[in-house]
């Protein structure tokens, strides 16, 4: 009887051992790549999942997406400019198997490509183009970061350059470009005002030249206008084509009178 509580006991125990290495729990964005003696068997999860104690050995592949960092590189653009760029890559795994079984550490394969894509691509632009272009450039470097990692089973969704910070003298020589640029284009905006006013101004003076009354009534409105004001004296001369009808008018009369 001893023997059997022995034996139970011993059961108990081992059982106590081999199930937690036995069962395994997959989490929904989880994958299980099982090795048995070293080879691969296949994939597991998500879920609850059974390996031979031992024998099997599962390792857990995360397949979300991981945001990574890369670091600021020093990088000489094709004009000649020394700029200092970091970026940042969106990547996921979409093959387990290949993300364990051909790359050691994939995180670190894909950021050292990134590093050196990033050189390479960047180095090839202009830093205008690094400027006004940076979708074209974030485009072209998810492009080939994708291809290079593909064959590990990672999907590279997005890189994107974060910061470009450019040397103090080239901020302050843009910077001086900027602003003769809006004083251009001022003087520009000025220029075509003060050209549309001489335009009018010449059909004005078409339309009064036509009609010697136009001008004498802008003579009078002027003087209203200054009449208006609380200002000091102002002495206005006085054209003699106002008075023409006047003294012409009194001229006939006087002729009239005389017998």
């Amino acid at each position: 009887m001893a023997a059997v509580w022995i034996a139970v006991v011993a059961v108990i125990i081992l059982l106590l051992f081999i199930l937690p290495a036995a069962i395994k729990v997959v989490k929904q964005f989880e994958r299980g790549v099982v090795l048995r003696l070293g080879r691969f068997v296949g994939m597991r999860g998500p879920g609850l999942t059974f390996i031979i104690p031992f024998i099997d050995v599962m390792t857990k592949i995360d397949t979300r997406i991981v945001t990574m960092d890369v670091p600021a590189q020093e990088i000489i653009t094709r004009d000649n400019v020394t700029v200092k760029v970091d970026a940042v890559v969106y990547l996921r795994v979409i093959n387990p198997d290949d993300a364990y079984l051909k790359v050691e550490n994939y995180v670190r394969a894909t950021s050292l490509i990134s590093q050196t894509t990033l050189r390479s691509v960047l180095g090839a632009s202009e830093l205008d183009e690094l400027l006004a272009h940076r979708d074209k450039i974030n485009a072209t470097l998810q492009k080939i970061v994708d291809e290079q990692t593909d064959p590990w089973g990672i999907k590279v969704t997005a890189v994107e350059v974060k910061d470009v910070v450019l040397p103090e003298g080239m901020q302050r020589a843009m910077a001086a470009q900027a602003e003769a640029e809006r004083t251009r284009r001022a003087k520009i905006v000025h220029a075509e005002g003060e050209l549309q006013a001489s335009e009018k101004l010449a059909q004005a003076a078409a339309i009064i030249a036509t009609q010697p009354s136009a001008l004498q009534l802008r003579y009078l409105g002027t003087l209203a206008e200054i009449a208006t004001e609380r200002t000091s004296m102002v002495i206005f001369p006085l054209p003699l084509d106002i008075l023409t009808p006047f003294l012409s008018r009194g001229s006939s009369t006087k002729s009239q009178e005389t017998p």
